[in-house]
This record gives C-alpha cells, sequence and structure tokens, in this order.
C-alpha cells in the first residue's frame, strides 16, 4: 500500500521535529510527508530547512488556509494520485516504530474499512485483567479488562448519566466512552470515532468527504463530526496494537474561556449533526451532562491548583451552552 503522512501545524517546531524524529524510526516509511504550516512565525519554516528528511513536502498557508479543518483539506488537496492511505498526525505526538506498519495491516485484515485510528499510551491510566477479580462500582470494564473511570464519569454513573454504548459508539444523548476506554489489549475494535490526531483514512474516502467549515482555528470535535459522517458510509476501526504517545504541547492552544465555548458549542453541533432528531429524552440527558460538566468544572475552581484555568473554562462552558445555537 502506498500512504501519505499530513501533518498540520501551527507555531510548534520543536514538537514537530521530534514527531519527525519517531516517524524516521518506522519500519515501513511514507511515500508522501505533507507539513501544512498555520504559524504566525517563520519559526518551522527554518527548522525544516536545517532538518534531513526524505519524500518531504512543506506548505506555509496563508489566512485562507489557516486552522486545522482547513490545513487537512489543503493537505488532501495536495496529495498526488495513486495513494491508498493517508495519515494525519497532530504535531505533539510520537510514534512507537510499528505504528505505520501496525495501521496498514489493519486495512489488509478488514479491506472494509474506510478509517483506522492509532492508539495514545497514557501511563496515568492503570488497566488490569479482569480475570477472576471484582469489577467494582467506581471500575470501568470492557473486553475483560477494567480501569477506573475517573470522577465525572463515576459522577454520571450515580446519576444515571453514564452511556452505556462500547467505547469509540455515540449514543443518541451524546457523551459516549472516548477511545481511551478501549483497553490496551493488542486488539482491533470497530467504532464510529477515534481522534483525528492519530487517524488514517483511505484517500477515496478523503476525496468525497472533507472536514467541516464549521470548526475554526484549533478545532476540537471536527474529528469526531468527520469520523461520525464517514462511518455512515462504512466501517472505521482502532487498532490498539497501533500505539503512539501525545504529549499535548501548550504552544497553538486556545485560551481556557475560549477552549470551554468549544467544547459546550462543537460538542452540540456534532450532537446535533449526527442526530438532528433525538428524542426529548435524549435531550434532556444532554444538557443535563452538559450542566454536570460545566459544575464540576467550575468545582475545579476550589479543588485545584489551576483555580484561574478551572473557573475560566467553567465560564466559557455556560457561555457555549446559552449561545449555541445548531
Amino acid at each position: 500500500m502506498k500512504f501519505a503522512l499530513i501533518i498540520c501545524t501551527f507555531e510548534r517546531a520543536t514538537a514537530l521535529l521530534r514527531l519527525l524524529n519517531s516517524v524516521k524510526r518506522q519500519e515501513v516509511y511514507p511515500d508522501e510527508i505533507l507539513i501544512i504550516d498555520g504559524s504566525l512565525s517563520h519559526n518551522t519554516k527554518k527548522a525544516l530547512k536545517e532538518y534531513a528528511i526524505s519524500n518531504l513536502d512543506y506548505y506555509y498557508v496563508q489566512t485562507k488556509y489557516r486552522g486545522l479543518t482547513k490545513q487537512r483539506n489543503f493537505g488532501i488537496s495536495k496529495l498526488s494520485s495513486g495513494l491508498d492511505i493517508a495519515f494525519f498526525l497532530d504535531d505533539d505526538v510520537v510514534l512507537e516504530p510499528h505504528y505505520f506498519k501496525n495501521i496498514l495491516n489493519t486495512y489488509r485484515k478488514h479491506p472494509e474499512a474506510l478509517g483506522v485510528g492509532g492508539y495514545i499510551i497514557d501511563n496515568k491510566i492503570n488497566w488490569h485483567k479482569v480475570e477472576n477479580t471484582t469489577v467494582l462500582n467506581d471500575e470501568f470494564e470492557y473486553d475483560g479488562w477494567k480501569r477506573k473511570l475517573g470522577s465525572r464519569n463515576f459522577l454520571r454513573k450515580k446519576l444515571n448519566l453514564l452511556s452505556d454504548c462500547a467505547p469509540g459508539i455515540m449514543p443518541e444523548f451524546s457523551n459516549g466512552f472516548s477511545i481511551s476506554f478501549l483497553p490496551p489489549s493488542g486488539k482491533t475494535y470497530p467504532v464510529e470515532f477515534f481522534m483525528g490526531g492519530v487517524s488514517s483514512f483511505k484517500t477515496k474516502i478523503l476525496n468525497e468527504v472533507q472536514f467541516s467549515g464549521y470548526f475554526e482555528g484549533y478545532g476540537l470535535y471536527e474529528d469526531m463530526d468527520y469520523c461520525l459522517r464517514v462511518s455512515k458510509l462504512g466501517q472505521l476501526y482502532v487498532n490498539t496494537s497501533a500505539r503512539l504517545y501525545h504529549y499535548h504541547d501548550p504552544d497553538g492552544r486556545p485560551n481556557q474561556f475560549r477552549y470551554g465555548t468549544m467544547v459546550s458549542r462543537n460538542g452540540k453541533y456534532v450532537w446535533r449533526v449526527t442526530y438532528p432528531n433525538p428524542k426529548f429524552k435524549a435531550k434532556i440527558k444532554f444538557y443535563k451532562i452538559s450542566l454536570l460538566l460545566t459544575l464540576v468544572r467550575l468545582g475545579n475552581a476550589l479543588t485545584t491548583s489551576k483555580r484561574k484555568e478551572a473557573f475560566t473554562e467553567a465560564l466559557g462552558r455556560f457561555y457555549g451552552i446559552i449561545t449555541s445555537t445548531k
């Protein structure tokens, strides 16, 4: 299979070079690497001039094409013909050496797949095989593995607001389990969505379905929107043996108020695009969860050291709830 790698970046030259170092160590190497740079400075361009890596094409985009979804669509438009798969990676991830190989093997094993996502290693999450142990009330169990639910999801469970769908599947009230709730089993799981920054798609579907122009700048949930629309046309998978690390570089991220606003607005937008006519019960559940998570974030202003950030994000979430129109 011939494949390309598209990396959309914004003011993260150091993180980008760290990612490219891990690309160099891959067991199979991309036929094309496209860097789509929306930075305001030319630091990334300067860094790449001094960096040796094969098959790389660099594009510096102006305001018209700046922003995550616009940069992804721009990158798709620059792909060469004859490619089978295009990978998308956030500029602040680092790959294990078999990442590309394991994703490509998933397409070979599941030729019907339109997209395959990778699996982020999170050392803060402790997974255990269930075997003969008891699954406690504050734990989540899936496919013979268990982990802690986390305080927010445990509270939702107590209030009967937790999804009963598998990870990567959106229930009618939205707010399903993310891919981080798939266990590190090495297996491949069918899903409806995965993270855009660790994704891949067949080029034929990328030519048919574009990333939405609704999401401006940083994005947030733009990947879920795209995956959910594609999943209506065919199957998506996550391969938990295609592993990588996500370092959440702070550069290029929005301020906390704007981030909170985006959480509420973008989350509601994706929900209503996926379920344009949800049942009344699902609507009530969606708004209950939105308000609950906003109040939890507000409470973090009293319980965490980053009080200002928590308070500001909570205000943004509340503002997003009352001003979203979709």
